[in-house]
């Protein structure tokens, strides 16, 4: 049980498949449209279920338990010869264009 107060972050779905506007990707209409909201529990919750939790914003939103006390784990990737060569040939168009 995690319990009550605890920072986690949950998943919601806004729209199903079907309600999903007709226009879109059909790739992109077989998916659910889902957000991610971070807050606090409150109430005691188990990962996977549904709980209710109150954001920063002192909202109220109910979804789907993901995690307990989030946190970001993105990077810019691993290191590309061929955007190095791009910088480079930039910086040095950009000096001749300055002389």
């Amino acid at each position: 049980m995690i319990p009550k107060g605890t920072y986690v972050e949950i998943e919601k779905v806004i729209l199903n498949p079907d309600e999903r506007a007709s226009h879109i990707p059909l790739d992109t209409k077989k998916l659910p449209l889902i957000m991610h909201v971070k807050g606090f529990l409150c109430e005691g919750g188990e990962l996977g279920k549904m709980v209710e939790i109150k954001t920063m914003t002192k909202r109220k939103e109910s979804g789907k338990l993901l995690t307990v006390q989030p946190f970001f784990n993105h990077t810019f990737g691993h290191y590309v010869d061929e955007v190095m060569c791009l910088r480079q040939n930039i910086l040095k168009e950009m000096e001749d264009y300055h002389e």
